[in-house]
This record gives structure tokens, C-alpha cells and sequence, in this order.
């Protein structure tokens, strides 16, 4: 596309509703919009987008003029456009400007504009994108979890032979048996003393959760974003249960007994 290439491998999947598109740009456009754009055959008055700890919905129509200056909603890693029994999640790695009206879902790719940077997005870009549609609503599909998996992939390791140790068959850090409370965050205490856990629920559920761990707490407690105490939480074998209200944000500093200070 004049002075620009952009080179695009699209994947299907035998076992997967999602198409993939991994896309390499060298770009040398000025004053220029690249989008990405996808005519649905979906008719709602909403869009759900996601944000960090949670998600909000704008409308897909122009009926106001504050509907109208909405013409780009910033968004995380996904947006989904649904029905009452079928809908689609478009995900990405690292584009935030999205645009859903009617049954038209576009994200921006690309940003070429003079100010403040005149040299705003010139050269090389790599980024991937993937269309999921899906049966139900967005949340009984889990577009939530399935946007996670697309930016946070496994990684494996061969094991190294000169290291001493036995690894077990599994192992598991730390979980929920809740498909709508996000484990976002694991990190070592500021003080050195325990771990932190910031969880978060994304689905708009109140429900009681359990949460569960690789290694017996001998203590946790609930704590502010400064990691200062406010409750301790009474633990259960290897974890312990709270209740999680819609979209709530809970942080939890937890000690395992090797951990133990005297």
C-alpha cells in the first residue's frame, strides 16, 4: 500500500473457534488511520468492552450527540458485540482503540498523526489480533479467559539435567474454583514477609470463592494497595474462601510456613 507493506498470516483451527491473524507492517504512511474492520451479522444496541479489573458497555448507535462524539472507545485486550444466543469477541495483544457501530467491529492498528510525535508509528510493527465467535453470551463463553490465554500463552522449558530436585508431575501456584475471579497479580511482599495476591471478579457474580495453593498458608490477611493489613482471613487446608462481590478488587498478603519469620 504505497510506500507500506503489511505481510498477514491467517490461522484456523481444527479444534478452536478463533481465527488468528499475526500481522508484520513496515509503515511509512503520514496522516493516516490503519483499522482493522469486520461486518457482522449481529444485531444490539451495546458493545462490551474490556478494561483493566472489569469491563463496560457503550452503545453501537449514534442516537445522541454524546453517542456520536463516542466514535472510539479505548479498550483492553478484548471487545465483544453479542446477541441473546450468539455473539463475537475480537482479541488482541497491544491495540486499544476500538470502534463498534451497528454490526461493524473495527480496532485500530495503526496511528500515523503529527502531534505530539511527528514520527508517531513509522517503521516496523508486529501485533496479532483473533476473531472468536461464540454461542451465548461473551461471559458463558469465557471471551474473558480466552483473551487472557491469546496475551499470556504457556511457555515451556526443557528440564536441566545438572539441577537437583524432583519436579512433580503437576503443580499449580495458585487458583480459584471460580470461572469469574481473575488472579491477575502474584508478586513478594514490599516488606520481604509473604506473598501478594490481587484478585479481581469480572463478571458482574457475587458469589463465595475458594482460593487454593501450591503450598499450605499458615497465614493470610486482606490488605489495601499499600500492602497495610486490614483483616486476617481465617485459612482452610492449603487455601481459604472469601466472598467476591460484581467487579470487586480484593488484595491478599499470604505467608507459607517456610516462609515463617520467628
Amino acid at each position: 500500500y504505497n510506500r507500506s507493506s503489511i505481510c498477514q498470516r491467517v490461522t484456523l483451527y481444527q479444534h478452536s473457534r478463533e481465527i488468528r491473524f499475526d500481522t508484520q507492517c513496515d509503515w511509512h504512511e503520514r496522516n493516516a488511520l490503519l483499522k482493522t474492520g469486520f461486518e457482522l451479522e449481529i444485531r444490539s444496541n451495546h458493545a462490551t468492552y474490556d478494561i483493566q479489573f472489569g469491563n463496560l458497555q457503550r452503545p453501537t448507535h449514534s442516537n445522541t450527540s454524546w453517542d456520536y462524539a463516542q466514535f472510539e472507545v479505548c479498550a483492553h485486550k478484548w471487545a465483544d458485540l453479542s446477541e441473546g444466543n450468539y455473539g463475537v469477541t475480537l482479541i488482541n495483544d497491544c491495540k486499544y482503540g476500538w470502534d463498534i457501530k451497528d454490526s461493524k467491529m473495527r480496532l485500530t492498528l495503526i496511528k500515523t498523526s503529527f502531534y505530539p510525535d511527528e514520527h508517531a508509528d513509522q517503521g516496523g510493527h508486529l501485533f496479532s489480533y483473533a476473531l472468536f465467535p461464540h454461542g451465548l453470551s461473551w461471559k458463558e463463553a469465557g471471551a474473558d479467559r480466552k483473551a487472557y490465554e491469546f496475551n499470556y500463552p504457556f511457555y515451556t522449558r526443557e528440564k536441566c539435567q545438572d539441577k537437583e530436585g524432583v519436579l512433580p508431575e503437576s503443580f499449580s501456584a495458585a487458583g480459584t474454583d471460580s470461572k469469574n475471579v481473575v488472579l491477575e497479580t502474584i508478586k513478594m511482599a514490599e516488606d520481604g514477609n509473604g506473598w501478594i495476591f490481587r484478585v479481581y471478579e469480572c463478571m458482574q457474580f457475587r458469589e463465595q470463592v475458594k482460593f487454593y495453593f501450591g503450598k499450605v498458608p499458615v497465614r493470610v490477611a486482606e490488605c489495601n494497595l499499600m500492602e497495610e493489613e486490614l483483616a486476617v482471613i481465617k485459612t482452610e487446608g492449603s487455601g481459604f474462601s472469601c466472598e467476591m462481590t460484581p467487579y470487586e478488587i480484593k488484595t491478599f498478603k499470604i505467608l507459607f510456613e517456610e516462609e515463617k519469620k520467628i
